[in-house]
């Protein structure tokens, strides 16, 4: 087991099949983290729980329960970074996938680097801030998987109501009165359009004064179509913010990446509320990408 000097990079792999599984320890190791094995969803579950890991990879098909369910029950207790690692890569099966939580959906036979290229750009994407806990690594805990003891959850803490803005500042996006508005309130920068609102700082969403909880990935959404405004975002375009990589790049976009930002943007939709058919926040430029719907308020009455 390779040592590494930063105890928070521990990565769970839930693999089958060992010698995938011994491939994803190499890679992994490589790239600094501590990693712990094992071969089933429960295992899977429990490991989490134990080690609080900052990335964890999953199977699909495996024994007892499978990847997408496994996901679900982790996604419940952990913020932990989830890869889908599978080979079936149709458009339901990754819809079903980021679904139950994954950040990353990689289909089989995936090339080594590419791999390690997509966790360095989801490592660089901007994170929630989660509860501290204790994190154990597999060179303390000893080199074989031990019966795990899962970390007991942090009490949760009450939900704050959204400050009153004080002193709000308005920008419009453009002479039109289209896009979205800037609003500044000295304690955040608050991107608004209609009645959605989003926070750039405390990465919080709110649709009237509710909140939506949405993952990493769908908050990036979110934001870089309400900072274009009316700009097209193409789905290579959304692909690459996701990886943390420039619009101008040798990276390649395949047809799988430019389905799982239609199936994060799916997600995302359904989350506010959003109906494809007669738009309220997003829009579809059919064959191109997605912008933000035209209107900034509603008429008046």
């Amino acid at each position: 087991m390779t040592e590494t000097t930063d105890s928070g990079r521990t990565a769970v792999i839930v693999e089958d099949d060992a010698e995938l599984r011994h491939l994803l320890v190499d890679v992994l190791e490589a790239a600094g983290f501590s990693t712990v094995s094992v071969g089933n969803g429960i295992d899977g579950i429990q490991a989490v729980l134990s080690y609080q890991p900052m990335i964890t990879t999953l199977d699909v098909n495996m024994p007892g329960i499978d990847g997408i369910e496994a996901a679900r029950r982790i996604r419940a207790h952990s913020d932990t970074y989830i890869v889908m690692i599978t080979a079936m890569g149709d458009e339901a099966d990754v819809v079903l996938g980021l679904t139950a939580g994954a950040d990353e959906y990689i289909t089989k036979p995936f090339r080594p680097r590419e791999f390690r290229a997509r966790i360095d750009a989801m490592l660089r994407r901007g994170r929630a801030a989660a509860p501290a806990a204790p994190v154990r690594t597999q060179e303390s805990a000893g080199p074989s998987f031990p019966s795990a003891r899962p970390a007991p959850a942090p009490a949760p803490a009450p939900a704050a109501a959204p400050a009153a803005p004080q002193e709000l500042i308005v920008h419009e996006a453009g002479a039109t009165g289209t896009g979205a508005l800037e609003l500044h309130n000295g304690e955040g920068q608050w991107l608004a359009h209609r009645n959605l609102r989003l926070d750039l700082d405390s990465r919080i969403v709110l649709i009237d004064d509710s909140e939506v909880d949405l993952t990493r990935t769908e908050f990036d959404l979110l934001a870089a179509l309400l900072e274009s405004r009316r700009r097209v975002r193409s789905k290579a375009d959304l692909t690459l913010l996701l990886r943390g990589e420039s619009y101008v790049t040798t990276y390649f976009v395949g047809d799988a990446d430019k389905r799982a930002v239609e199936a994060h943007m799916t997600n995302l939709r359904r989350k506010i509320g959003d109906n494809p058919a007669q738009p309220r926040f997003i829009e579809t430029v059919r064959g191109v990408g997605y912008r933000l719907t035209s209107e900034v308020t509603p008429p008046p009455a």
